[in-house]
């Protein structure tokens, strides 16, 4: 019977997690956009300024049309997500926060919430979004 895994080390494998995950999801997302599709589940969904998008046909498409994007994150945060409300599935919870000027348009702030699942093959654990969640930022005046 193996031992039951502290929290630290939960909180831990969440924070690596988070920091590699953002670095390859906006430099994906800005360079190479038509593989970003491969970091989501199958099932995936998106909820981009309230819109709902899913599925990896839904998803390409919708890339497909943004205009190429420079994103900057100044800062993110992540929790592991207990275990009973996820099926005893290793989930991860990252928020970024930053800005991103997509071509023609002005620089704005956004927010982004992932839900992330490790999908293990071949003792490798690959970190895949299940839910994504993106809204522009809006200062009230």
């Amino acid at each position: 019977m193996a031992a039951p895994v502290d929290f630290k080390t939960y909180v831990d494998q969440a924070c690596r997690a988070a920091e590699e995950f953002a670095s390859i999801y906006y430099d994906t997302m800005d360079r190479r956009r038509r593989v970003l599709t491969r970091l989501y589940t199958d099932d995936a969904a998106l909820i981009w300024n309230g819109n709902a998008v899913s599925g990896q046909d839904a998803l390409a498409k919708f890339f497909e049309m943004l205009p190429s994007s420079e994103f900057q994150v100044t800062t993110f945060d992540c929790q592991p997500v207990h275990e009973q409300a996820t099926q005893n599935q290793t989930t991860v919870l990252v928020v970024t926060c930053g800005t991103v000027k997509f071509d023609g348009n002005k620089q704005r702030y956004f927010i982004q919430n992932f839900l992330l699942t490790a999908q293990t093959t071949n003792n490798n654990t690959v970190w895949k979004i299940m839910s994504d969640c993106f809204r522009f930022q809006e200062w009230l005046t």
